[in-house]
């Protein structure tokens, strides 16, 4: 058990270093305050809205015979909301118009989509299939 304690130490001293690091390098910033605001932002946004709504919507599905393939698609929609967010809430127009040149709001919407569809889809095929065992029919 020593060697387990030992590793767990030297990775927690590791990341006490790094987050040493981080709020040096952030304070050696002309404008770190903007990022201060920003980091608590970040934590609000977290604490208040994201974490609730992810529990309320675990509880949802707790007793869902397909949570597996429903907390999949949340986590695959969350993630993609979660990279085109700061895209679509940037102010104003994108520094360089060549590197975000699409309608980033109309693709998140279709992606979300796609995964809604491929999520229900696989959800029905598969009730279609017990269906079938139950009945004992093939097609």
């Amino acid at each position: 058990m020593k060697p387990l304690r030992t590793l767990r130490y030297a990775v927690g001293g590791v990341g006490v270093g790094l987050i040493g690091l981080g709020a040096w390098l952030v304070a050696a910033q002309p404008a770190s305050g903007d990022v201060l605001v920003w980091l608590a932002g970040a934590l609000v946004v977290h604490d208040g809205l994201l974490a609730p709504l992810v529990l309320a919507v675990g509880l949802l599905i707790a007793g869902r015979p397909e949570r597996r393939l429903w907390r999949g698609a949340l986590v695959i929609a969350g993630s993609v909301v979660l990279v085109t967010l700061p895209l679509l809430l940037r102010p104003g127009p994108a520094p360089n118009p060549s590197a975000l040149p699409l309608p980033y709001g109309r693709n998140l919407a279709i992606v979300l989509a796609a995964v809604a569809v491929g999520a229900v889809s696989t959800h029905l095929v598969r009730r279609r299939r017990r269906s079938q065992r139950r009945t004992g029919t093939d097609g």
